[in-house]
């Protein structure tokens, strides 16, 4: 084996392995991953067995067999093997294997034939796995199963190490996490199977029957376990934090009582229940509308009661329910003045929120449902609250997906999203909008419950969200406010930097920025000089640790703002090309508050503040006189440079009118030598035809000369032939001979003519 990390726990399960075990490494979890590995089937063998199995969120995959007739019938092993083959693949075992034993059971299903795999699925049609398309063995099936699984509620745990676990999760769409105890090896997990209920009626667009039966099956199974708790003889200790009934509360405005008076009673109805008279102080209604109508309708009877009330502190009152002896209303009322229109929300500051009080018990139950103004709108309003959760991931463009986290391995993980770090009950819950860069969290004061749940689920699918955007703020100890910086935080921010009367120089910085600590002494510096100035704040805030909003985050560090009085929205930056040094700084501050310049010196400094108040000022006369020299100076080099661009502009113009006339002229010429060539070419056309004439003459005349040549070769050989032989024959003129005498004489006379005939024409031919 080559092992890369220890701790390595590998699993033999007889024959099969090894099966590495991954999980977290906790007794609990690895016992648990035990005691799968060693039965990694469930046996189901009644009615409700198998309705639990297949209520469970995990996909579950089931296989019928006979055991009357053999121990094991055909297909049991390679369904044992598929199992651990599962684990193998996925230590977290999402996939879980059951076996049928009994015919009865399996008709319940619609499965008849022994040897058959089926598969569970809520919302969509349940598989039978193909025999005759596939082979049947270990590998098949999982891959099979694991291929069709389906999947509404995920388990996350990331090992600790770097990994991109949450942010590839979140990357696909808006994400519920919830983070509680979770115990591996509990028999019951009451929370885990809410969770399970509200995520099967959020996906439920269809109204399945299969998942209608099973939400059937849990809501009977819980009140079962409610009926068996109540003939509980044992005493059950129920902590404080369970004992708190979540009330259905909505605000009503009472009409003032005299025309003249400029006051309102406002009363916070609240419907509750007796604690200690139901079976299970655990379990929680949700708010039913009926209920809150039936409050309404009781309180407007004894409106009288409340119509006179004048007092400046909250007063509550309780009074029983008509309809039921365990639930009571309780009125809270108070006195406010009619300005708390125009002061809108200011007025109804959280600093004394309403709250339904028992003054039996002193238990304080906070209102989590919408507050309704008066009668009319209450009625309209509490229809529209009444948003069904069965189907609504269909319904909305914000679909959610269902994340567990155990909050005893990444409680971290919750404090960053804004849990209390220090709770009690380690029980969180926050919806994340990656790609808005949102995230809401649920109050920590409430339980975590199915009501809850529904609840956040619902404001958040809301087309205008009532939810407010949550922001992690850093925390603030009371030394700070003794520092000559203020450190800002997101719950301070608006109180200190928005501060429509002072000044404020913001230094954003983090933990990781090395150079923001170098600034550390020169902000010391000028927060002393500044010090017992009322208009100015000199403060930081660590980003790190606090969310801010949008417009006022910044995207390097160290960044320096500058917020003046009376208008926020002109922030200034501090130049980045700017030293920062003390005078600088100063510089800065003074130039961009003009509110500290006329103020009076008695009131906002001491003398040696307004001499170096003086002296700044001096210097930056000088400095503005500087920059005043250099600006003229800049301006004229600007005006040399203007005129010396203007007379190469012109120059370029003039060459460049020149180069178009030069141009036209060079066109007009290629026209005509474009026309004198057409005319050589016509002209040395019409030449080279009379050439080629001219040579088939001289071919001719050259043939003809030959033969004329060779004629006379042969006529001066003749000649020469016939004039040795009339040499040769010759006689002396005085004796001739008298019988060739007239002969020769004619013939010679012939011969002479004949070669006179050929010299005129040889001389003719040449």
């Amino acid at each position: 084996m080559n092992l890369f990390y220890y701790p390595v726990i590998h699993l033999y399960q007889r024959r099969f392995g090894p099966i590495e075990y991954k999980g977290p490494l906790t007794a609990a979890y690895i016992h648990n991953f035990i005691r799968r590995v060693m039965s990694p089937l469930q046996y189901i063998s009644t009615l409700s067995i198998l309705l639990d199995f297949l209520s469970h969120y995990e996909p579950g995959v089931l296989g019928f067999f006979e055991f009357s007739a053999s121990p094991q019938p055909p297909g049991y092993l390679t369904l044992y093997i598929t199992a651990l083959h599962a684990l193998k693949r996925d230590h977290q075992g999402t996939i879980r294997f059951g076996v049928i034993t009994s015919k009865q059971v399996a008709e319940e299903i619609s499965v008849t034939s022994p040897g058959t795999i089926y598969m569970h699925r809520h919302f969509n049609s349940s598989l039978v796995f193909p025999h005759g398309v596939l082979n049947f063995t270990a590998v098949n099936v999982y891959s099979w199963a694991f291929e069709n699984r389906e999947t509404f509620i995920h388990w996350l745990r990331p090992h600790g190490g770097k990994s991109l676990l949450l942010n590839n999760e979140l990357k696909k769409g808006p994400a519920l996490l919830l983070f509680f105890p979770f115990s591996p090896l509990a028999d019951k997990q009451p929370l885990m199977e809410e969770i399970t209920e509200v995520a099967l009626k959020y996906r439920n667009c269809n109204n399945s029957k299969t998942v209608q039966r099973v939400l059937r099956y849990m809501e009977e199974t819980e009140q079962a376990d409610l009926e068996n708790q109540s003939t509980d003889s044992s005493p059950r200790v129920v902590e404080p934090f369970f004992r708190t009934r979540k009330s259905c509360c909505n605000t009503v405005v009472l009409p003032q009582w005299h025309t003249i008076a400029q006051t309102h009673n406002i009363c916070e109805l609240c419907v509750n229940q007796t604690v200690g008279i139901r079976p299970s102080m655990v379990h929680i209604p949700e708010c039913d509308f009926m209920a809150m109508e039936a409050a309404l309708d009781s309180f407007y009877l004894r409106e009288q009661t409340f119509f006179h009330l004048q007092s400046s502190t909250v007063e509550c009152s309780n009074f029983l329910s008509y309809y039921s002896p365990f639930n009571y209303y309780t009125a809270c009322c108070r006195t406010f003045s009619s300005s708390f229109k125009s002061e809108q929300t200011h007025s109804l500051a959280p600093s004394e929120p309403f709250s339904s009080i028992d003054h039996a018990s002193g238990v304080i139950s906070h209102s989590s449902f919408p507050h309704i103004e008066d009668r009319a709108s209450a009625v309209l309003d509490l229809h529209h609250s009444q948003i069904r959760i069965t189907g609504l991931s269909c319904n909305t463009n914000k679909t959610l997906n269902f994340y567990l986290l155990d909050s005893n391995l990444h409680w971290r993980f919750a404090t960053r999203l804004g849990a209390n770090e220090s709770a009690q009950v380690q029980e969180f819950a926050a919806i994340v909008d990656l790609w808005d860069e949102v995230h809401y969290v649920l109050d920590q004061k409430q339980i975590l419950d199915k009501s809850s749940i529904e609840n956040i689920i619902k404001n958040y699918s809301r087309t205008y969200s009532p939810l407010n955007r949550h922001l992690i703020a850093g925390t603030k100890s009371q030394a700070q406010e003794e520092y000559l910086i203020a450190e800002v935080t997101t719950q301070t921010f608006d109180s200190v930097v928005l501060d429509a009367e002072k000044n404020v120089l913001l230094l954003y910085y983090t933990q990781w920025c090395g150079f923001c600590t170098v600034l550390n002494h020169v902000f010391i510096q000028v927060a002393r000089l500044f010090y017992s100035n009322d208009g100015i704040i000199i403060a930081r805030i660590n980003v790190a640790k606090n969310d801010l909003p949008w417009e006022y985050m910044v995207d390097r560090f160290p960044t320096i703002l500058f917020f003046p009085s009376n208008r926020k929205d002109l922030s200034v930056k501090y130049p980045e090309d700017l030293p920062l040094t003390v005078p600088n700084l100063v510089r800065f501050i003074l130039l961009h508050s003009a509110q500290l310049v006329h103020r009076d010196p008695l009131r906002s400094c001491n003398p040696d503040c307004i001499q170096k108040a003086a002296e700044l000022q001096k210097d930056r006369i000088s400095q503005l006189e500087r920059e005043i020299k250099r600006l003229r100076a800049e301006m004229q080099a600007l005006h040399q440079a203007e005129k010396q661009l203007t007379s190469q502009l012109s120059a370029t113009r003039q060459e460049k009118h020149q180069l178009k006339l030069y141009n036209q002229a060079l066109q007009e010429k290629n026209e005509k030598l474009k026309h004198h060539n057409e005319k050589l070419q016509d002209l040395y056309n019409q030449r080279n035809a009379e050439l080629a004439e001219t040579a088939e003459k001289l071919r001719e005349i050259a043939t003809v000369s030959e033969k004329l040549l060779n004629e006379n070769i042969l006529l001066k050989t003749y000649m020469t032939s016939i004039e040795e032989e009339l040499e040769e024959n010759t006689y002396p003129s005085s004796t001739p001979l008298p019988f060739e005498e007239s002969g020769l004489t004619s013939t010679h006379s012939e011969t002479e003519a004949e070669g006179e005939s050929f010299s005129n024409s040889e001389t003719h031919v040449l």
